[in-house]
C-alpha cells in the first residue's frame, strides 16, 4: 500500500543561506516512507530539487519570492486528498504577510479546507472559521530577510501529515538546540477535522 505521508517543506535557500538539510532530518526522510511532497518555495538547487525526486514519489512545488530561475513554477496550487483539499503557496503574494484575515481570505478564494504557505521561515500552525493553516518553517534553518523576523534564531523544521477522511494529523519535525550545542529532533502532534459543509435547505 502506497504511503498517505505528506512532506510539507519550504524556504530551503540551499547553498545562498544554508549548506543543506540538517543530517538528522535527512535521516528521517528516506525514500518509501512518504507519498507526496509539497514544497512551498526557495527551492534554490537542482541537487535539492533531485533529492526531493526520490523522497517520495509525486512532487508539488510553488514559485517562492527568490525562485527567479524558475519562472514557469505556479504562484499556488491545490491537491485533493479525499474530501480534503489543501490549498499551498509561498506566501510573499499574501499582503500583508502572514496576516491571518489576509490568509484566511486566500483559504476562501482557493476554496481549501488547508493553506500550507511559507516565508515567514517559522513554523506557525492554527484553525481559523473552520480551516487550518500550516507553515512548515524552513527545513535548513534558513535567516529570513523579513522585517518581521525579530532577532531569533530561525528553528530548522518540517511537517508530515497524514489525510484520513476529514482528520489531518499533522506532525511537527524541529532541530533543537540543548544548552551544551546537541541538536535533537523534537516532534509535536496537531490535529485538525474538517467540518462538514452546511446541509442544503
Amino acid at each position: 500500500m502506497a504511503s498517505r505521508l505528506i512532506l510539507v517543506l519550504g524556504d530551503l535557500f540551499i547553498p545562498d543561506r544554508a549548506p543543506d538539510i540538517p543530517a538528522k532530518f535527512r535521516k528521517l526522510l528516506t525514500p518509501g516512507k512518504i507519498g507526496q511532497t509539497i514544497c512551498l518555495g526557495n527551492l534554490k538547487d537542482k541537487e535539492t530539487f533531485d533529492y526531493l525526486r526520490q523522497v517520495a514519489p509525486e512532487l508539488h512545488i510553488v514559485k517562492g519570492d527568490y525562485d527567479v530561475d524558475t519562472p514557469n513554477l505556479a504562484l499556488s496550487k491545490v491537491v485533493q486528498h479525499g474530501n480534503m483539499r489543501l490549498g499551498f503557496t509561498h506566501g510573499h503574494t499574501v499582503i500583508p504577510q502572514a496576516d491571518a484575515d489576509a490568509l484566511l481570505i486566500a483559504a476562501r478564494q482557493m476554496d481549501v479546507d488547508v493553506l500550507l504557505w511559507g516565508g515567514t521561515h517559522k513554523f506557525e500552525a492554527y484553525e481559523l472559521e473552520g480551516k487550518f493553516f500550516v507553515n512548515p518553517g524552513s527545513a535548513t534553518g534558513a535567516f529570513s530577510t523579513n522585517w518581521g523576523a525579530g532577532d531569533e534564531e530561525p528553528v530548522p523544521s518540517f511537517c508530515l501529515m497524514d489525510v484520513q477522511g476529514d482528520v489531518l494529523v499533522l506532525y511537527v519535525y524541529q532541530l533543537r538546540t540543548d544548552a551544551n550545542g546537541n541538536e535533537n529532533v523534537a516532534v509535536e502532534k496537531v490535529s485538525y477535522r474538517r467540518q462538514a459543509p452546511p446541509a442544503a435547505s
